[in-house]
Parts: C-alpha cells; sequence; structure tokens
C-alpha cells in the first residue's frame, strides 16, 4: 500500500489533474454548502408547493429550453483550441473561439425568444398557475446573461485557469444565498428567491466573459478577435462535433434532466419538490467528484492526442479509485443518517424525499466511480457512441416514465432514472475501454 501511494504521488499526470481539480473541488466544498443553504432558505420560504414550482419547474424550464437550443460549446473549444493551441496554430485557434462565441449568442437569443412563446403554456400546465407566467419571463434573462458562457468555460478550461472558475462559482453562490437569505428573513415570495438564481449567474456570467478575454489575450494576443473565419477548420467536421454534443445534450435533457418537469406535469409540484430535494441532497456524493470530469478531459484528450495510451489507462485508473473511495463514504453516510438530517435541515414536510435519495444513489453512484466515461469517447474521437446509448435507452425509460410515473409517483421516476444511469454509463465504460486497449503499443510503459 506505501508503495502504491508513493507512486501515485509521483505519477505527474495524476499529480496535474489533482492539482487543477483541487480548485474546483475547494469551490464545491463550499459550493455545496452554499447550495445546500439556498434550497433550505428556499424551501422554508415557499413550502413544497412553491419550492417546487420556482425548483422543480420554472428553473429547470427554461434551461432546458437553453440546452435544447443550443451547442455544448465547451466540449468544442477544449477540443480545437487545446489541439490548435498545441500545434501552433493561433490563427486558427482564434478563429474557432470566436465562431463558437457568436453561434452560441445567437442560439441563447434564439433560445429566449422561443421561452418567451411558452411561457404561458408552461405556467398553466407545468406550474399549474396562469399567475406564474411573469416568473418564467423574468428568469429567462438569464438565456441572454448566459450569451457565451460555454465557450468562455472551454477557454479557462485549456488555458488551466482552473482556479478562476473555481472562484466564479463561489461568486455565483455566494451571491444567490445571500438574496435568498434576504428574502427568507423580510418573508419574501417567489419573485424574491429567483431574482437571488437570476443575480447570481448574471453575475458570474459577467466575471467569466472578463477572465476569458484575458486568457485568450495572453493566449492569442490583443488581436485575436479579428482573426477571420477563413481560418477556421472544416465546417463540416466542427458541425458534425457541435451537432453530436448538442443532440447528446437533448437526450440528457429529455431522458434525464427533466425529472421534475414530467412530474409535476403527471403529478404534482409537491412531489417535483420532493424529487428536487432528493437531487440537491445527492449533490453532496456528486459535486465533490464533478472537478474530475472537467480536468480529466483535458488530460484525457491530450494523452490520446500524443498516443500515450499506457499513461490513459493510468489515469482512469487511478481516478476511479478516489472518486470510488469518496462515493462509498458519503453513500453511507446519507443512507444511516439521511432519514433524520432531511426533515431536521428542509423541514419534516420534505420527508418523502429520503427514499427517493435511497434510489437516486445506486444510479449517481454508479456515474459518480466512473464520471470518466463519456470524455473517455469524445477524446477518442466517438461522440456518436454515447449518444446512440442514450437515445436508445432514454427511449425505453421515457415510455415507461410515461406509464409509470402517473400510476407510482416520484419514486418510480428515481428508480427508472438510476437504471438508466446504470445501463448507459456501464456500456460507455465498456466500449471506451475495449477502443483504447487494441492502439496500446508495447513499447509503452505497462499500467502500475
Amino acid at each position: 500500500m506505501t508503495r502504491r501511494l508513493r507512486t501515485w504521488t509521483q505519477d505527474s499526470l495524476l499529480r496535474g489533474v489533482i492539482k487543477n481539480s483541487s480548485y474546483l473541488f475547494s469551490s464545491n466544498a463550499v459550493s455545496i454548502l452554499l447550495s445546500m443553504l439556498q434550497g433550505v432558505f428556499a424551501a422554508r420560504l415557499l413550502g413544497a408547493q412553491g419550492y417546487g414550482i420556482v425548483a422543480a419547474v420554472i428553473i429547470p424550464f427554461i434551461s432546458s429550453i437553453h440546452r435544447l437550443l443550443s451547442f455544448r460549446m465547451s466540449e468544442l473549444v477544449v477540443k480545437y483550441l487545446g489541439q490548435f493551441l498545441a500545434e501552433g496554430q493561433k490563427e486558427r485557434a482564434a478563429a474557432t473561439v470566436k465562431g463558437a462565441a457568436l453561434v452560441e449568442m445567437l442560439t441563447s437569443a434564439l433560445a429566449y425568444g422561443v421561452l418567451l412563446l411558452f411561457v404561458p403554456l408552461a405556467a398553466r400546465f407545468l406550474a399549474k398557475d396562469p399567475q406564474t407566467a411573469y416568473l418564467f419571463s423574468f428568469y429567462g434573462l438569464v438565456l441572454l446573461a448566459y450569451g457565451a458562457y460555454e465557450t468562455a468555460t472551454g477557454v479557462l478550461q485549456v488555458t488551466r485557469r482552473f482556479n478562476r472558475i473555481a472562484q466564479i462559482q463561489l461568486l455565483q453562490n455566494g451571491i444567490t444565498v445571500s438574496l435568498i437569505f434576504l428574502a427568507f428573513l423580510t418573508r419574501g415570495g417567489m419573485l424574491e428567491v429567483i431574482l437571488g438564481y437570476l443575480a447570481g449567474k448574471a453575475c458570474a456570467a459577467v466575471a467569466l466573459y472578463i477572465v476569458a478575454a484575458r486568457s485568450l489575450r495572453r493566449e492569442l494576443g490583443a488581436a485575436w478577435w479579428k482573426s477571420p473565419f477563413s481560418w477556421l477548420p472544416d465546417i463540416k467536421e466542427l458541425s458534425r462535433f457541435a451537432l453530436s454534443t448538442n443532440l447528446q445534450g437533448t437526450v440528457n435533457l429529455i431522458v434525464r434532466d427533466s425529472e421534475t418537469l414530467f412530474i409535476t406535469a403527471l403529478r404534482s409540484p409537491a412531489e417535483a419538490g420532493y424529487f428536487k430535494i432528493a437531487l440537491g441532497v445527492i449533490n453532496l456524493v456528486t459535486m465533490p467528484v464533478e472537478p474530475f470530469i472537467t480536468t480529466t478531459y483535458s488530460e484525457i484528450a491530450r494523452t490520446i492526442a500524443q498516443k500515450e495510451r499506457a499513461l490513459t489507462r493510468r489515469l482512469l485508473k487511478r481516478v476511479t479509485l478516489i472518486a470510488g473511495g469518496w462515493t462509498a463514504a458519503a453513500a453511507g453516510f446519507l443512507a444511516l443518517f439521511g432519514f433524520w438530517l432531511i426533515p431536521w435541515v428542509y423541514g419534516k414536510e420534505f420527508t418523502p424525499a429520503f427514499p427517493a435519495v435511497l434510489i437516486l444513489l445506486i444510479g449517481y453512484g454508479c456515474a459518480n466511480i466512473v464520471n470518466w466515461n463519456r470524455p473517455l469517447l469524445l477524446a477518442l474521437g466517438m461522440p456518436g457512441y454515447p449518444l446512440k446509448v442514450s437515445a436508445w435507452v432514454g427511449l425505453v425509460k421515457t415510455a415507461l416514465t410515461l406509464v409509470v410515473l402517473p400510476l407510482w409517483g416520484y419514486l418510480a421516476e428515481a428508480a427508472l432514472l438510476s437504471g438508466y444511469l446504470v445501463t448507459t454509463v456501464s456500456s460507455n465504460v465498456w466500449r471506451g475501454l475495449r477502443e483504447l486497449r487494441p492502439e496500446e503499443s508495447r513499447s509503452e510503459r505497462p499500467v502500475q
């Protein structure tokens, strides 16, 4: 054991991942507390029904509109900006960032226009209260604030400014929890709570743009934004990559990230509120590991591009062990003490959230342990495989949702979501490792 730990400490690749992850991890550790405080104050202030409308209907609905129409530009920027910087092609790198930002801003504006069209229907059939329509439109302004958020995030990932990402996340959560706490003290309502969420996200977006612009100026020069689009790489290749990641996001949106919308539409906002609280508690397990997804992806992409497959496999193995240790400890704690903690923290009205936590721990625990499953396939140039798996498994899951959810409620939906996560993640891991193994060179160092 001592020898293995010594070997790990000498692993420069793992040390780099942990160092960059530590910035986000420290931020996430505080973010867990701040996010829970946001939920606690909002839940106690609004009750199950009101909290369900705000946190399980309005915010997810607007997020869904954004994700449905936008592209996951951070992944595209990480892949191509990182590649062109490594090759010294600064003109192509600048043109790629410029094009990604422009496309993202246009789609964000389109998303806000689409939102305004569907606001009356969302208020009536999802929130079950037409008087909440103005809340949808108001919080929808976040779509405009997030005009180039994904692109800027990708820039900071490539330039390894993970400490800045962490600081901006803390800024967002700090502003949000402060405003929601103020609403709690003054006995505000849904508008004040939504204002807290909106203000936090808007300030974080502005800060992110400023830091990303400085990073680009340092890496590409002050006139990087003047780079002509003629320097863009093959448009078909870019479009194919962007479209596949968008479709992946769309599939995830429908089958994994719109649970509360399905629940409120087919059951009630109160049950959606229970489910939302359960997801918030699950953050105790997932949030500390999430930084590894971002930092590991950039290192996986680099080692695969340099054909250092043994290093890739060693990194995956060690990241898996680290994530698995944390997941087992956190899941055990929630299973033992969650029944008393949830009503104590959120109020007795939210006690029904605990069974959903236990069920969701299965699926999210699996995804947490092998968090690199999709990034590995992206780095291998196989963005279509996880998309196909998610689409087919998600089709079955969605069909079952329409049948099972109206009958057995949010706990049945939690079981379906866990099953979906276990199935898709396992398939991605199997295919990624199968593709990785045959391309290893015999001359490479063996995995330790």
